[in-house]
């Protein structure tokens, strides 16, 4: 039998959910809301109330050229999570359906390198790309990103094929259907809500790194990430710029993410059948 829940338990736990929902946006928020400052206005000290000038923005578009940088961001997070699904598919269905004794100590393992820092495979990683010819290039960000990011892909596909009977895929053999078949006719569509859920998060993610995006960059290839760093400069931080840029940034990856908020919880939340 359910627990009633009275409207005084609703309404303390809706005020409570608002409130953490508003300290965790707050931040984005007075960003937006310094973006509209001059920069006078900006050092002068807290103030929630902007003048609304829009020069902020006309000086970094003037000065940078924002839709390079966006270029160079779509580019990466898509193709990093095509190369991510390319890789992670195969090797989840592997871990989820012919499992050995060593598939779990994998997994961990995997999960294992996303707490090493960064910095420690810092010069090894940028020793390698120099002699590899990949500094500055699209396709050896895109190949950083997936690696960085491969774990959790895994694990997250891993987790849904779980969720699929063994013996849809056994009855699909039986018919006379190959390896890859199996994989691409079968697997993959009863997967669809696991995969795009995953394809979000690895966007999102591959979006906000900057570590690496910053280090192996310099011009050609470089994100939004480092259009926003480029208005840190020994000269002082010019807050209203900084905010400005910040802005153009995350919006696009904000409206995504508010677009796609239901896809990404249902997926994330129930995985692929049950």
């Amino acid at each position: 039998m359910a627990r009633s829940v009275t409207t005084q338990h609703k309404t303390i736990a809706t005020i409570a959910a608002w409130t953490v929902a508003l300290l965790i946006f707050f931040p984005i928020l007075y960003t937006i809301i310094t973006s509209f400052k001059s920069e006078q206005e900006a050092i002068q000290g807290f103030n929630l109330i902007p003048s609304g000038t829009f020069e902020s923005y006309a000086e970094v578009q003037a000065q940078s050229g924002y839709f390079k940088f966006f270029l160079n961001s779509v580019l990466l997070s898509v193709g990093s999570t095509i190369l991510a699904l390319l890789v992670a598919i195969p090797a989840a269905w592997s871990m989820a359906f012919s499992p050995t004794k060593r598939t779990k100590d994998i997994l961990m393992w995997m999960l294992s390198t996303k707490m090493m820092p960064a910095v420690a495979v810092l010069f090894p990683i940028y020793l390698i790309f120099r002699n590899l010819g990949l500094l500055d290039s699209r396709i050896g960000l895109m190949i950083m990103l997936m690696l960085i990011n491969l774990p959790i892909v895994v694990w997250m596909l891993y987790t849904y094929f779980r969720e699929i009977p063994g013996e849809i895929l056994e009855a699909s053999r039986m018919d006379g259907a190959s390896l890859w078949g199996e994989i691409w006719y079968v697997l993959t569509p009863m997967a669809v809500p696991g995969i795009a859920s995953t394809m979000l998060l690895n966007i999102i993610l591959a979006w906000n790194e900057a570590f690496w995006t910053i280090r192996l960059t310099t011009t050609e290839a470089a994100p939004l990430t480092a259009f926003i760093s480029s208005f840190s400069s020994p000269q002082g931080l010019f807050w209203a710029k900084l905010s400005a840029a910040s802005t153009l940034a995350i919006a696009p990856i904000l409206i995504m993410g508010w677009f796609s908020q239901k896809q990404l919880v249902r997926g994330l939340t129930f995985g692929a059948v049950k």
